[in-house]
């Protein structure tokens, strides 16, 4: 009898103690799974990649989120120069105009797609921010030493060859927004003034993106450099001008004496002002006491053959 009760003890001992090790176990586990999970979320909402993508980084690197995030960031270029290569050539009239005002300097950049759907992706119009940002810093490091009105226009190479950030090309961000987004993207041109401090610029985008206020964007937008006007005045007249630029879309600045030739008018100063159409625009600016001095007038997918510069 003694030994029978012995024996069920012990095995009654062993089976608590089995059973509280599998208990700490199971909470072990628990604990880095939760570890995990919440690293491979971080991952995910930091770089924006998939869940799959992501886990494999973290299983590559055991669980090293800065390494994983780098190799992430290397794969995504490779691959996005790979499809940049296979996309080249298929048409992108599709994109956003961006337009951002500092100071006494301005930039306005337009970025094309293929569709619509992608325009309106919030990875295609950051990548909208980093070309209006590389090209406004470009410019100011050109001009610095430069003093009065001064207006760059860059297009193309010269595009692609700016600098993002740490070090980067904008055709290598070109490239990784590609990989991300699987459509055909480019730069196509851009636009920089900086003017004396008596002068404005104005400004208008139609079409806007909602939720953009850092840089404004749509599918149309105009700069005007302008001089004169009361001072509390200047934001309505820079925008009531930018919006006849946008809407009547004038070619050339002509004079302010110039006589209007009807509705096939394309010089800005003659034409019939698009806020009051009892006057010209000229007419309209003499009542205002102030001259406009430039514009600037961007089209998404417009054709350039026949602009202005």
């Amino acid at each position: 009898m003694s030994f029978t009760f012995l024996f069920r003890t012990m095995t009654r001992d062993f089976a608590k103690v089995s059973v509280c090790q599998h208990v700490q176990s199971f909470h072990t586990g628990c604990q880095l799974l939760a570890a995990e999970k919440a690293l491979l979320v971080k991952l995910r909402k930091t770089t924006g990649y998939t869940f799959i993508n992501c886990k494999k980084a973290l299983e590559r690197f055991d669980n090293d989120i800065t390494q994983a995030e780098t190799w992430l960031h290397e794969e995504a270029q490779k691959e996005g120069w790979s499809r940049a290569s296979k996309l080249e050539g298929r048409k992108a009239k599709e994109g956003l105009v961006g337009l951002f005002i500092q100071d006494t300097a301005a930039v306005m950049v337009e970025v094309n797609c293929e569709t619509d759907f992608v325009a309106r992706n919030d990875k295609f119009q950051q990548l909208v921010k980093d070309v209006s940002f590389a090209t406004l810093a470009h410019h100011r490091n050109k001009t610095q030493s430069k003093t009065g009105y001064v207006k760059s226009i860059l297009a193309g190479d010269e595009l692609n060859k700016l600098c993002v950030d740490e070090g980067a090309s904008l055709s290598d961000r070109v490239a990784l927004t590609i990989g991300c987004l699987g459509e055909n993207l480019s730069v196509r041109r851009a636009v920089t003034v900086d003017v004396p401090a008596e002068w404005h610029i104005g400004s208008y985008v139609h079409g806007g993106v909602q939720g953009q206020t850092e840089v404004a964007m749509g599918r149309y937008a105009a700069l005007v450099v302008f001089q004169g006007g009361e001072k509390e005045n200047w934001d309505v007249l820079g925008r009531k001008l930018g919006q006849h630029i946008v809407g009547e879309a004038p070619v050339a600045l002509g004079n302010m004496d110039d006589l209007p030739c009807g509705e096939s008018e394309t010089r800005l100063l003659p034409q019939t002002f698009l806020g009051d159409p009892s006057r010209t625009v000229a007419e309209f600016l003499r009542g205002q006491q102030a001259r406009v001095l430039d514009f600037i007038r961007f089209q998404c997918g417009e054709s350039l053959n026949d602009k202005v510069k």
